[in-house]
């Protein structure tokens, strides 16, 4: 969730009260240097500045319209500073995941271009423009898929059921309780990392499936842009559905976000495997 503004920090950085005070500071500073009288009076100066200013911060940040006005700045920079993250990110991607995101970003421009061509109008209507939100999903969709692929390939599933296995068979030769208790406590870290194992197995084959449907999507907009009798011909167009089930896969991807948090949020892992277990190599 974003952080939500301090109304009363943006209004004392607003430029009008910057240069307010200054204008206080600087008649302050000429009685001080008059010589005569008024360097008596320097002081007055400085006292209807800290007022002025009491009063201006006390006031302007409680009113509405100010702190809408300092909301949508708020959300300007976020978007801002999100766009940037995600260009650095696709930054990272290999060449062949770069030019899937380029394609389908010039794709989208490129639809833009057609509608406004077409239609002969300055804007593109907002069911358009959701193609941006769109495309911002399509990348990190992307980039979950790359991270947990890169995992899985660190990550052998029959090494784990053999560990099973292995494990089952010493808690039945296990020669007293204590040693017993070990062996089931390995095996049921062993059964959880399987569980987890399938978990982001199916959780990759979903996101691949939507990144499949958003490029579909992108496609067929740009067909029916392309070919649209009139405007009205594109609210055929069921830009819901697509939504929903990006959204569903959010939710879906959020469920095994828990055990694979700390691996997302991480730098990219190593594609390297990963050295057999202690018991494998004895």
């Amino acid at each position: 969730m974003p952080e939500k503004p301090s109304y009363v920090k943006e209004a004392a950085k607003e430029p009008l009260n910057i240069w307010g005070l200054v204008g206080f500071v600087a008649a302050s500073v000429y009685a001080a240097a008059s010589g005569d009288f008024l360097q008596h009076f320097a002081w007055v100066p400085l006292a209807a500045g800290a007022a002025a200013e009491a009063l201006y911060l006390t006031t302007l940040p409680a009113t509405s319209a100010y702190r809408r006005i300092v909301e949508r700045r708020a959300r300007r920079r976020a978007l801002a500073d999100r766009g940037r993250k995600r260009e650095e990110l696709i930054k990272t991607f290999d060449p062949r995941e770069r030019e899937a995101v380029e394609y389908l970003r010039w794709m989208k421009n490129q639809i833009y271009q057609n509608y406004q061509k077409f239609t002969q109008v300055t804007y593109v209507p907002d069911t358009i423009q959701q193609l941006e939100n769109t495309w911002e999903s399509y990348v990190d969709f992307l980039d979950i898929y790359r991270r947990r692929k890169n995992h899985m390939r660190s990550i052998n599933r029959q090494t784990i059921q053999n560990q099973i296995q292995q494990t089952q068979r010493s808690m039945d030769t296990a020669g007293d309780d204590d040693t017993r208790r070990l062996y089931e406590k390995n095996l049921e870290i062993l059964q959880r990392r399987l569980k987890t194992y399938d978990d982001i197995e199916r959780s990759m084959k979903r996101v691949e499936a939507q990144l499949q449907s958003i490029e579909s999507f992108f496609g067929l907009v740009n067909d029916q842009v392309i070919t649209m009798p009139t405007p009205e011909h594109l609210s055929s167009l069921d830009f819901e559905s697509l939504l929903s089930s990006i959204e569903m896969t959010k939710e879906i991807l959020e469920e095994t976000t828990p055990v694979f948090s700390s691996f997302e949020t991480g730098d990219r892992p190593s594609t390297q495997s990963a050295p057999p277990p202690l018991a494998q190599r004895q």
